[in-house]
C-alpha cells in the first residue's frame, strides 16, 4: 500500500526519493532509520520493500509520539483531526489566527505537563500545528516549547484519512523509540540496511535556525556522527547517509569530503524549501554519502 509522510518536515526526502531509492539494497529484510523525521524514504521502503524488521528512532518525543498514535489509534486520531478541521473551516482567517494560538499554548502546555493519557490529542494538535504553522517548521526554545507563527493557511487539508490509514497499516510492524541515535547500535547487524537524515550542517551562521529539539547538532555532533557511521559500516550494514553540501557556500570547505574520505560521496541536486524569502528558494546540492565499495 502507498502511503506518504503525514507531515511537513524541514529536510524531507520526498524530492530526492528517486536518487535514494537507486542505492537501496534489491532486497531489504531489515531496516533502521535512526532520524526519521518526516519518514519520507521509511514510507517509501515500507511500501516497496516490504522489510520484516523495522525500527524507526528519533530524539524528538513528539514526533515519536505521533507516529505511534497513527499506528495504535489511527481513528482517534483522523477523529480529532477532524473535528480540528471542521472548526478551522468554519472561522474567518483572523478567527483561525487567533485558533491557531489558542492550540499552540494546549499543545505546549500538554508537552510540559501532560500524561500518557493526553497523548492522543498532543499528536492531534501536532499535526494540525505542522499544517497551519510557517512552513511547517518544527522549532522549540530553549524550554522546549513550539514557537513557530500561525502561517494564514485558507484551506489546509488537517485530516487526510486516507494516507493516515495507509501509514498505520504499513507501521504495524515498525518498533518505535525515542533518543539519541546511537542508541540504535544494538540493533545494526550486517543485514541492515540503514538511512541516516540528521540534522544537517547549517550553510551559513543564519541557516543555522531551526531547533527541533532543546539540543543542537554542532560540528562536533556531526564528527560523532561520522564516527558512528564508520562503526556500523565496519559491522557490515549498508548504509546511506544525506547532509548539506558546505560547498554550495564555500568551494574550499572539504569538512564532509575529510570526514567521509573512505566513503562514496555523491553530491544532488535539491529544491531549498525553507526560506524567508521566497525569492532564496531554489536549487542548491546535497550531499548522499554511502559506504559502496567503501575501504575499511
Amino acid at each position: 500500500m502507498l502511503a506518504k509522510p503525514f507531515i511537513k518536515w524541514v529536510g524531507g526526502k520526498s524530492q530526492l526519493l528517486e536518487e535514494i531509492s537507486e542505492k537501496y539494497p534489491l532486497k531489504i529484510e531489515k531496516y533502521c532509520e535512526p532520524f526519521v523525521g518526516g519518514g519520507a524514504v521509511l514510507f517509501d521502503i515500507l511500501s516497496t520493500k516490504h522489510p520484516e524488521t523495522v525500527l524507526i528512532n528519533d530524539i524528538n518525543k513528539e514526533l515519536i509520539n505521533t507516529y505511534s498514535q497513527i499506528k495504535n489509534n489511527c481513528d482517534g486520531m483522523i477523529a480529532q483531526l477532524f473535528e480540528l478541521q471542521t472548526v478551522y473551516k468554519s472561522h474567518t482567517l483572523e478567527e483561525n489566527k487567533e485558533y491557531f494560538y489558542e492550540k499552540r499554548q494546549r499543545y505546549n502546555d500538554l508537552k510540559v505537563n501532560g500524561n500518557d493519557a493526553e497523548n492522543l490529542e498532543k499528536a492531534a494538535l501536532f499535526i494540525f500545528l505542522n499544517k497551519t504553522c510557517f512552513n511547517g517548521l518544527y522549532r522549540v526554545n530553549s524550554k522546549g516549547l513550539f514557537n513557530v507563527p500561525f502561517n494564514n493557511a485558507k484551506n489546509p487539508l488537517l485530516c487526510d484519512e486516507e494516507n493516515l490509514r495507509a501509514c498505520s497499516l504499513l507501521l504495524q510492524n515498525v518498533e518505535m523509540r525515542v533518543g539519541d541515535y546511537k542508541e540504535c547500535k544494538d540493533f545494526i547487524d550486517s543485514n541492515t540496511f540503514v538511512y541516516i537524515d540528521p540534522p544537517y550542517r547549517p550553510l551559513t551562521q543564519t541557516s543555522a535556525f531551526t531547533s527541533y529539539s532543546e539540543n543542537g547538532f554542532t560540528d562536533k555532533e556531526q564528527i560523532e556522527l561520522g564516527n558512528f557511521i564508520t562503526d556500523i559500516s565496519a559491522k557490515g550494514a549498508f548504509v546511506v547517509a544525506s547532509n548539506s553540501d558546505p560547498k554550495n557556500s564555500d568551494i574550499n570547505d572539504d569538512f564532509f569530503d575529510n570526514l567521509y574520505s573512505k566513503f562514496k560521496i555523491e553530491r544532488v541536486s535539491a529544491a531549498r524549501m525553507i526560506n524567508s524569502n521566497a525569492k532564496k528558494r531554489g536549487a542548491i546540492n546535497e550531499l548522499l554519502i554511502s559506504n559502496i565499495a567503501s575501504v575499511f
